[in-house]
């Protein structure tokens, strides 16, 4: 009589778990990143309806410099689009002979590594009546948080916050 380690008691349960954990890892890595939006009325037709009212966007890709953008207008249906943020950049090459203590030896290759600092982005997106929202944000490099303003076709204007 054998026994398959698989199919039959208690560490068979713990072995298909570890199993399904494995395999689940490099699926969730590869999972897009994404960060929440808050859209807060100030002007228009939508403030002067509800001034508590809170519109949440989705913003995907935000370890990127740009991605889609999605949310809801109250009464406009849903709006897409993307947004974009002006990521400075350093990329140094280097190639040649280091003779140091802790390195000795041939060096090839390059770096890359974000600027500090402040960084301009826009959002753009349209909604399912036409409705138009422009923007433009300030972000920190190397994170996801920042602030601006939107305006959309119908005269209404939104606080952005990120």
């Amino acid at each position: 009589m054998t026994v398959d380690f698989l199919t039959s008691g208690p560490k068979s349960r713990l072995v298909r778990r570890l199993a399904l954990g494995l395999f689940l890892l490099p699926v969730a890595a590869c999972a897009p990143s994404f960060s929440k939006m808050q859209l807060y009325p100030l002007q228009g037709e939508i403030a002067d309806s509800d001034p508590t009212l809170v519109i949440r966007a989705t913003a995907k890709n935000t370890t990127g410099t740009s991605g889609a953008l999605s949310f809801r207008l109250p009464g406009r249906g849903k709006c897409t689009g993307t947004w974009s943020s002006l990521t400075p950049r350093t990329v140094s090459n280097s190639k040649g002979l280091a003779l140091t203590w802790k390195k000795t030896g041939g060096e090839v290759g390059t770096a890359r590594e974000t600027v500090a600092g402040v960084n301009n982005g826009e959002i753009y997106a349209v909604c399912e009546d036409g409705t138009r929202v422009q923007g433009t944000f300030v972000i920190g490099s190397g994170t996801a948080s920042g602030t601006g303003q939107a305006s959309d076709t119908n005269g209404n204007v939104y606080k952005l916050l990120f």
